[in-house]
């Protein structure tokens, strides 16, 4: 758990970002916690040789820099078709391995989606698969955070898995392991009727090992800059605080610039 203060607990999302470039703008500016992702460009998982890993490693510990890889939601955790389901399985392992070789902290899971069909199947698969990579991170040393993702229109096709309380509980009551916690997306939080409170009242803080910031209007989904949307960011900061929330935040709205700007009114919060 950090000693870092709220402000050096501020971190960001740097999605697809060479992290080389991401690392040194982040150190530049004093940020210690990093999200990216690795599925294209130059973070492809295949492109990580020995000398690149080490680099990383090196950086980190130079700058008190800390990682967490941040898989991808359009990949469904929740796929049982045969052929797809096994590629499903070794994409997810494949980032689990590329984490621990990083050194990163943290990995970022999602429960899928479902097509208004076959739901009960699709739930089972997806606790099914996520408990299977609970054991490979388990032997592997890593630490998964299921993210809460966000609700789709009601008439929509396609939902996604794990965006309520109902939908999340499954998953931290079967799945109890030190290696499997809680991404808490805060945004996705203040789109259903429970709300932001509501998530916190059910599921605590223990197992949080990331809060997602980004604010919206309690509409749809969309990433807005803090104050643009209505969630009320200086009652979340208290709450999470004062109940010992301790470890890192991650902004994942706008640019660069809008994150130096949030960072300094969140660090007020404390």
């Amino acid at each position: 758990m950090s000693t870092h203060t709220l402000r050096d607990r501020l971190g960001l999302d740097t999605g697809g970002t060479r992290l080389e470039d991401a690392m040194e703008w982040a150190a530049r500016h004093h940020f210690h916690y990093l999200d990216f992702n690795g599925d294209l460009g130059p973070n492809h998982l295949d492109r990580w040789d020995a000398a690149r890993v080490r680099a990383i490693r090196e950086a980190c510990a130079r700058h008190d820099l800390h990682l967490g890889l941040h898989t991808l939601s359009g990949v469904n955790v929740a796929e049982f078709s045969p052929r797809v389901a096994e590629a499903v399985d070794a994409y997810l392992q494949a980032n689990v391995d590329l984490a621990v070789r990083l050194g990163c902290e943290w990995v970022i899971v999602h429960a899928g989606f479902h097509f208004s069909a076959a739901v009960p199947a699709r739930r089972a698969a997806s606790l099914e698969r996520l408990r299977r990579l609970t054991a490979h991170a388990e032997k592997a040393g890593a630490k998964l955070l299921l993210e809460n993702l966000n609700v789709e229109p009601e008439r929509a096709e396609v939902h996604y898995l794990a965006h309520t309380i109902e939908e999340c509980r499954p998953y931290f009551d079967e799945i109890q392991s030190e290696h499997f916690g809680w991404a808490f997306t805060v945004n996705h939080a203040h789109l259903v009727p429970e709300g932001i409170d509501g998530f916190l009242d059910v599921l605590g803080t223990a197992r949080i090992g990331e809060v997602r910031l980004a604010d919206n209007t309690g509409e749809y989904e969309i990433h807005l800059r803090p104050g643009e949307g209505t969630i009320d960011f200086a009652s979340l900061f208290r709450r999470l605080e004062a109940a010992g929330y301790r470890r890192h935040y991650s902004m994942a709205f706008g640019s660069s610039d809008d994150k130096l700007a949030a960072r300094e009114r969140f660090a007020g919060y404390s």
